[in-house]
């Protein structure tokens, strides 16, 4: 089944981004220079009177919200300026969540009951973390986690917030396959990448590829607006973790929309430069480079993935090993490319099989096995 042809809303107003491809690139070999059609203009593009000059050129305007955020620190009740639609809550001492808790405010200030933080997705180094969808509420409490120290949270708005006016390609690019949202199309604001001096907090890196690693987002399943939750992780990964960009290479939602994830660059396939390496991203702390992460929006713990996801979470994947010449089904060592850790893992892992985390969830990590199968025989 190939990816539906609509696209998720940035703003209810706005018209459908723009998508393009990338595809079942055959047995290339490994370190093959990669040359992508057409890539996005990432940048913000200036005043609607350029739109007709963009279109010329082969790009178009579409207009994003700016993400809000305000910060705040305890437990004490927050009352944010915006409808947030997301929270990000931040901690130390412990990765663990329980007895960690949530209750939201609406505008008439009526409150929810407490529910928990849940099992805290995927891990972070030096404590714990959230990204929890806030369906628009006013305000909030928390209760932090037992033995954990240092309690943050930041209240996003990801969908109401200033127009900004971005370049995207008036029509797909194509490398053949599997379609995807660039940075572009699902509102990567890239400022968000520098520090405020004006440099990369996160300068690309890039590696040979060795693994792939599959992840779990552990937030709402059934989401009105993937790509505001895309943002939002955007937003909690580069900022509030100090990442620099989003943890992630390719994230796909539960209508198998493909995102693009972590910037590398306008020369070579996404996640990869021109000579077929990987960027350096950020989703196993320790044992990142030359490791390709894939995330799944929504909770697999106890239910799998729609058939529109897998489906595309098994085609692209089948293009990355045929690009990159490497056995599915295979156990590899991974080693470290900057350090010389080492570690033996299956070709295509799950989250948990690097440390200790629940990600991509139990049903999500029953299912790898299916996956490589897949991949491997085209069924």
């Amino acid at each position: 089944m190939s990816v539906p042809p609509t696209s998720p809303t940035h703003r209810a107003k706005s018209r459908v981004t723009r998508r393009t491809v990338i595809g079942a690139v055959g047995a290339v070999a490994a370190g093959a220079v990669i040359t992508p059609t057409v890539m996005a203009t990432t940048g913000d593009s200036g005043s609607a009177d350029t739109e007709a000059e963009d279109t010329k050129a082969g790009t178009t305007t579409e207009t994003f919200p700016k993400t809000r955020s305000e910060a705040a620190t305890g437990e004490a009740p927050v009352e944010a300026a915006f409808p947030i639609s997301h929270l990000a809550v931040r901690w130390s001492g412990t990765d663990a969540t329980v007895g960690g808790g949530i209750r939201l405010r609406d505008t008439d200030g009526g409150e929810g009951g407490w529910r928990s933080l849940g099992d805290g997705g995927c891990s972070v180094a030096n404590g714990g973390g959230v990204l929890i969808s806030a369906g628009q509420a006013a305000g909030y409490e928390l209760k932090a986690p037992d033995g954990a120290t240092g309690l943050r949270s930041l209240a996003l708005d990801c969908q109401h917030g200033p127009d900004r006016r971005v370049k995207v390609p008036s029509d797909p690019t194509r490398v053949r396959g599997v379609q995807y949202l660039t940075r572009a199309a699902w509102g990567a604001d890239e400022s968000l990448r520098f520090k405020a001096d004006g440099t990369e907090n996160s300068p690309t890196a890039f590696y040979p590829f060795q693994t792939i690693t599959v992840h779990h987002t552990a937030m709402t399943n059934d989401d009105p607006d993937p790509a505001a939750t895309v943002r939002a992780i955007y937003q909690m990964h580069a900022v509030t973790n100090d990442w620099g960009d989003i943890g992630y290479h390719f994230l796909i939602d539960e209508d198998g929309r493909v995102y693009e994830g972590r910037y590398s660059g306008d020369d070579g396939l996404p996640a990869h430069d021109k000579d077929g390496k990987v960027v350096t991203a950020f989703h196993v702390g320790g044992f990142n480079s030359g490791n390709l992460g894939i995330a799944l929006l929504g909770t697999f713990t106890e239910q799998g993935p729609k058939e529109a996801a897998r489906q595309s979470l098994t085609r692209l994947v089948k293009v990355l090993v045929r690009l990159h010449g490497v056995d599915p089904q295979a156990r590899v060592t991974y080693t470290n490319p900057v350090n010389g850790t080492q570690k033996e893992v299956a070709e295509i892992s799950g989250h948990r099989d690097w440390m200790a985390t629940e990600c991509p969830g139990e049903v999500m990590y029953q299912e790898l096995d299916r996956l490589r199968t897949a991949v491997a025989t085209g069924r």
